[in-house]
């Protein structure tokens, strides 16, 4: 799937949707075994249940990862799953010297074939370069997150401008709208602005809302573009709002009430 196929996809919906798969054994509700089959038949409920609102399928590689092997392959199988029309994305946040980040390509991209992946920018361009030769393929690069450290380095004082101006500037000169895409945090949306100010064109991934305190309405006022431009990420605020064998429904209930939060917001594509 790319970047044209979003957007009609967006449209068709009027949804900017992104359902992130976070899926936890110790917080599956009941009448799901607290293991790793429950993941798997946890993951098919949530995705069943919200396909007609969701644009996005986000998976927290490392849920998956910290149960070994068995959890690479309900990985696998999950990413089965998301409907071919729905965007799927790695949530791995690789990046490395250049022939490590080609391997980590050639696993998202080819063998379990995800539509995008996340990257971390810190050691420049040779370690995004692999990630953004694959044809039909994303590259969402780490701009501005929303945990308390990214005072450390991203907006800290001692840089101006503040580092994650500088990441963006010089990261969307390396691809395009087409193959590139940037995170930034919900809770940042005061800086959404200046942050359009730089890539106007370009994606934005944006985790935190819901469980975070991350403003939908807010995010969208901000940062919509001509294109929408915006895939707006909920992971526990949808996929855990119920414990109960009504998890599911409950599910379905948050992602539309998300998707009609920024409907209006879709009327000019």
């Amino acid at each position: 799937m790319n970047i044209a196929q979003l957007i009609t996809e967006i449209k068709a919906k009027q949804s900017y949707l992104c359902v992130g798969l976070d899926t936890d054994i110790s917080k599956l509700p009941d009448g799901i075994s607290k293991d790793i089959d429950g993941i798997l038949a946890f993951n098919k409920e949530i995705i069943n249940a919200t396909k007609d609102y969701a644009v996005s399928y986000k998976i927290n590689t490392a849920f998956y990862e910290q149960l070994g092997s068995k959890g690479w392959e309900v990985l696998e199988k999950t990413r089965e799953l998301i409907p071919s029309n729905i965007l799927s994305i790695a949530d791995a946040k690789r990046g490395d010297i250049g022939n490590t980040s080609t391997m980590y390509a050639k696993a998202f991209f080819e063998t379990m074939d995800f539509d995008a992946l996340t990257v971390a920018p810190y050691m420049g361009f040779d370690s995004i370069e692999p990630f953004l030769k694959f044809d039909n393929k994303i590259t969402i690069v780490l701009g501005l997150t929303s945990n308390k450290g990214s005072l450390d380095f991203q907006t800290n004082d001692l840089y101006s401008p503040p580092l994650y101006k500088t990441v963006l500037e010089k990261v969307s000169q390396w691809g395009t709208m087409d193959n590139l895409m940037f995170v930034v945090g919900a809770t940042k949306a005061e800086a959404l602005k200046e942050i359009r100010a730089i890539v106007p064109d370009h994606f934005l991934l944006i985790p935190g809302v819901g469980a975070q305190g991350g403003s939908a309405v807010e995010v969208c006022e901000n940062g919509i573009n001509k294109n929408g431009g915006l895939l707006i990420n909920s992971s526990r605020g949808i996929i855990y709002a119920s414990s109960g064998k009504d998890f599911a429904e409950v599910a379905r209930e948050k992602a539309k009430q998300l998707a009609l939060e920024t409907r209006p917001f879709t009327t000019h594509l």
